[in-house]
């Protein structure tokens, strides 16, 4: 029985009591998919978030009882959206259960509630938690049957939280939802959009604002007219493109991203640390060349080919300066020529340091002068970056500038403070920019703590203490 049946253009109420949907044609598109990962990519208005909570009661009907998953990219987006548009449906209009706030954000079904859900009792809980992706520990908790995802796509939501997530999701290989407008060209459009055409547990389904039948033209019209063409095609139209503001906008997929393949054991390697208590990361590079003969008994000489490929990234947290430096140079052939750190952070490079790996600091102090630097490694086809780099990927492809009000990229960079993998990057790119050397770098002399016990070309190696 519904009792708080308010009349929406979602639904109406049959004769018999139940509930009849009047879903828009993109709507019944991602309703009928049958993938077990479903991105509905709308414009603004489109009707995406909305949608969400249906499909997720009848992914509980279909799962049973157990936890399920509302993830947002920010607690104030969780609140404005999702949890409203969660909470008409599940506790005004069907009466299930109740929801909890604070710490721990959870819908709980009481008894006549799962029995309204599933015909009867069928013993077990059933809950739904809530989280959002600045919060990593609020997406660890559950072993969760099915995930609705709401504006994933948003520059908050990293490529480690929806790892997160598929972590809760694997035991039971739960379902996922994402409803989002695209925003950038990072994880969602490499991982999910981009795969989707040879993948068949992946559907795209995307619809422009004006699908939704309520949404005025003449408002699209408005839009067509007044906004830059990238804005309106991505936040009305959900069309996938490169937005203003882009720092890295000279990076080409079809260029820069290259197959991840073994790197030879002769050409140099370098990385790029940025460190951090929460999040420390590093980056590696190999420099591309070959070993020319010399008269005599002289040392062969490397000759660079101008060229340098990511093949490995690092980020963890909670661990010692010492344990990062283990990890960091397991599986290396030798010791890496490294750089890191600002200026300020010296005593970062001496525990790294003592822990066995020595880390040099950066030539430059200026951060726009690093960032122009990788820049023109990028333009003129001096770095590529190994698809196997996932997380350095998406950071790249998602780095922009905060825009002013006439929607023109200003000097701020946008959650400068969470592309831990590119300051990474900056740092050793700073180095081997103005290095322009085709000798084979001499390596730091220090005593390594660890011995290698394979000399792998692709970092397998392991170290025995």
């Amino acid at each position: 029985m519904l009792i708080d049946a308010v009349p929406s253009p979602m639904y109406e109420v049959a004769d018999d009591g139940g509930l009849q949907l009047n879903f828009h044609a993109g709507q019944w598109r991602a309703w009928d998919s049958q993938a077990r990962f479903v991105v509905v990519l709308a414009g603004t208005q489109g009707g995406k978030t909305s949608f969400g909570p249906w499909w997720l009661h009848r992914e509980i009907q279909r799962r049973g009882p157990g936890d399920y998953m509302v993830v947002t990219p920010t607690f104030p987006l969780l609140e404005k959206k999702a949890l409203p548009e969660f909470l008409n449906l599940f506790e005004k209009l069907l009466q299930l259960g109740s929801y909890v706030g604070g710490s721990k954000k959870t819908f709980t079904f009481t008894r006549d509630g799962r029995i309204r859900t599933f015909g009867s009792d069928p013993g077990g809980d059933v809950k739904i938690f809530f989280g959002h992706a600045q919060d990593p520990e609020s997406l660890e908790s559950a072993t969760a049957r099915a995930a609705w995802l709401d504006e994933a796509g948003q520059n908050k939501f990293k490529l480690s939280s929806y790892e997160a997530i598929m972590r809760r999701l694997s035991l039971a290989q739960g379902r996922v939802l994402i409803t989002t407008t695209p925003y950038n060209l990072g994880w969602l459009k490499q991982k999910l959009f981009d795969q989707a055409p040879h993948d068949p547990a992946i559907e795209v389904v995307r619809f422009e604002s004006t699908e939704n039948p309520g949404f005025p033209q003449e408002e699209m019209e408005r839009a067509r007219r007044d906004l830059p063409l990238w804005k309106f095609n991505m936040f009305y139209r959900a069309i996938f493109t490169r937005p203003a503001g882009m720092i890295y906008d000279c990076f080409d997929e079809d260029v820069h991203k290259v197959p991840a393949f073994d790197v030879p054991g002769h050409w140099p390697r370098y990385v790029g640390v940025d460190f951090g208590g929460v999040n420390t990361a590093a980056v590696f590079l190999a420099e591309e060349g070959h070993m020319e003969p010399q008269p005599g008994n002289a040392r062969p000489r490397f000759v660079s080919a101008g060229r340098y490929y990511v093949y490995r990234e690092y980020l963890a947290g909670g661990r010692l300066a010492e344990e990062h430096a283990r990890y960091i140079t397991e599986g290396e052939p030798r010791s890496p020529m490294a750089y890191g750190g600002a200026s300020s952070e010296g005593q970062w490079r001496s525990e790294f340091t003592a822990g066995g790996l020595l880390i040099n600091q950066p030539p430059v102090r200026d951060v726009e002068v690093g960032i122009n630097r990788v820049y023109g490694m990028f333009k003129n086809r001096e770095l590529f970056v190994m698809d196997n780099c996932e997380g350095l990927l998406d950071e790249i492809l998602s780095y922009s500038r905060e825009l002013d009000e006439m929607n023109e990229p200003t000097e701020q960079i946008a959650d400068k403070n969470t592309f831990h993998r590119l300051d990474a990057l900056r740092y050793i790119g700073s180095y081997l920019r103005e290095k322009g050397s085709t000798e084979l770098p001499e390596q730091p002399q220090q005593k390594s703590k660890w011995k290698n016990s394979n000399q792998s070309s692709r970092g397998a190696g392991r170290w025995r203490v």
